[in-house]
């Protein structure tokens, strides 16, 4: 069952993350695109196989993925940058340890290295792929263009930059390329008006590989390294709510493939973190309103990022729910317990129980028996809509099928706890099934058996 071959466009699976870089400021924005844009159009003026385009226009997307804090990705920005390479190492070593991504972080790796007339062909005696090469001109071309002026009127400003760098900077044949490129006014123009990811997707989007659920995993094990590399305080937490989610979905009866798909959310759950600027995410004092306003979004663009791509729509509610409540307080939909998955719930008391252990700028984590100790006050006290009640309500049962969808979904299909009835209801939605009742009041026995 784990094992069963999956169909995944990975094309479809690169794009929200490369819009999600580019989210951190809006002088990034299409940043990453461009480069994907431009990449794809340079191999195709050079006539490149099919798979040589592709992987190209995906590392073009993903190959600023190890320039974790905002300084960083703004410098970038500049065209004759001081940066010498460390965040492409750093893209490297993640996207290395996903297989299907195993040549386009060799393409990453090398993408700021200059040609210097035929010396930039090797790197240390190893050969650099060309698409390393036609990765930098691609990289520095997207970064000539000013999103302030007409586009139009910059390609001669372009022509020149990128013509006087010819065999210096960039391979003398990739320049003939792009040189090529502008006299062609549709090309900047699709980069000016947004057109790209449309192009991008006619071009790459219909090709497909063979997955399974364990390479998935490893794909989330990768963004979840990204995730929480953007700050040394949460640098373990997403795998953290992993293993407790896990464990936590196996004690309330998941199947051994849900509880591998509740793995995935879980290392994804924090996933619109990246477009979280990483001076918010490690500020050592109490956040200004507004710096709340930034980080409360982040869930939504996890929403956002998993929502259109339909081999994770089952994670996607568990990922995207896990910072709404029981009574509707949550954010960014304000669902209430009876639309509220139970992956949701779970991944919830993952998160909370995970992150109060953990060190933080603004304080330090608490021993691992004291979220147990809190939990029980959290439940019984006053305070009886805060802590865990929040995510779990062992007073209620509750219906295990599909939620409401807080807005039409683009790509179909609802949201499901994952968990469904045999059944089926009047209109074809599962029957409500009541979990067993001594399940629920769960929180200390689960704790418990964590620790």
């Amino acid at each position: 069952m784990i094992t069963r071959t999956i169909q995944v466009n990975l094309w479809n699976l690169v794009s929200p993350l490369a819009k999600t870089f580019d989210l951190m400021n809006p002088v990034l924005a299409d940043h990453c695109l461009r480069v994907a844009y431009l990449s794809m159009r340079l191999a195709e003026e050079l006539d490149w196989p099919a798979w040589k385009k592709r992987e190209t226009a995906i590392a073009g997307a993903l190959q600023d993925i190890g320039a974790f804090s905002l300084a960083e990705r703004l410098e970038l920005l500049e065209f004759e940058t001081g940066d010498r390479g460390t965040h492409a190492r750093a893209g490297y070593l993640l996207l290395r340890e996903f297989k299907p991504f195993g040549q386009i972080a060799e393409t990453v790796l090398y993408h700021h290295l200059p040609w210097r007339h035929g010396a930039g062909e090797q790197s240390n005696g190893k050969p650099v792929p060309d698409g390393s090469h036609l990765l930098h001109i691609a990289d520095r071309t997207a970064v000539l263009v000013q999103k302030d002026k007409p586009v139009l009127g910059q390609i001669d400003g372009i022509r020149s930059s990128i013509g006087e760098r010819s065999g210096s900077w960039f391979v003398p044949a990739h320049v003939d390329a792009l040189l090529r490129l502008c006299d062609r006014d549709y090309i900047w123009m699709e980069i000016a008006t947004g057109a790209m990811e449309g192009a991008l997707r006619n071009s790459l989007g219909v090709e497909t590989i063979d997955t399974d659920v364990r390479e998935l995993l490893a794909f989330s094990r990768l963004v979840c390294r990204i995730i929480d590399f953007k700050s040394e305080f949460t640098a373990t937490h997403s795998s953290g709510v992993a293993a407790v989610g896990k464990t936590l979905a196996s004690l309330v009866g998941f199947s051994r493939q849900e509880c591998v798909m509740f793995e995935i959310a879980a290392y994804l759950h924090d996933l619109g973190k990246l477009a979280i600027p990483s001076e918010i995410l490690e500020k050592r004092d109490h956040l200004t309103q507004d710096e709340w306003s930034v980080m409360r979004t982040h869930v939504y663009y996890t929403y956002q990022i998993l929502d259109p791509i339909g081999v994770l729509s089952l994670v996607s509610s568990w990922s995207a729910l896990h910072q709404e409540r029981l009574d509707g307080s949550g954010y960014p939909f304000h669902i209430h317990a009876d639309d509220l998955p139970l992956g949701a719930r779970l991944m919830a008391v993952a998160d909370v129980f995970t992150a109060i252990t953990e060190d933080r700028p603004y304080r330090k984590g608490m021993m691992r028996e004291e979220p147990c100790g809190s939990s029980m006050r959290w439940k019984s006290g006053a305070n009886s809509t805060g802590g865990w009640s929040l995510c779990w309500n062992p007073a209620s049962t509750r219906s295990t099928g599909p939620a409401r969808k807080p807005r039409p979904r683009q790509s179909g299909g609802t949201w499901s706890s994952g968990r469904r009835s045999k059944g089926t209801g009047s209109r074809g939605s599962p029957r409500p099934q009541r979990l067993v009742p001594r399940k629920l009041p769960f929180v200390m026995s689960v704790f418990n058996k964590l620790l």
